[in-house]
């Protein structure tokens, strides 16, 4: 190892390097992807990174109000409404 030559220096060519290799890497692979002849990914393969979606929707849940909840409730749509 030169001893005018920094350690920067000399780990600059090596990270161009590697990503060069990367970049050319991505480029085939995102060139594959997109030839005429290359099989598409099918709809039903699972991306295992996701949780599994849900086929129903979620139960809808009710809870009966008093009177004085109710009208707590009227009064603030009312003063929130007065702010339009």
């Amino acid at each position: 190892m030169p001893e005018h030559v920094s350690i920067l220096q000399l780990l600059g060519p090596v990270v161009l390097a590697l990503a060069t290799v990367l970049w050319v890497t991505g480029l085939v692979r995102l060139l594959r992807r997109a030839r005429p002849g290359a099989v598409p990914q099918r709809p039903d393969q699972a991306l295992f990174g996701l949780p599994p979606q849900r086929q129903t929707a979620p139960d809808l849940e009710a809870v009966e109000l008093s009177p004085a909840e109710r009208d707590a409730f009227a009064g603030l749509v009312r003063q929130l409404d007065n702010g339009r």
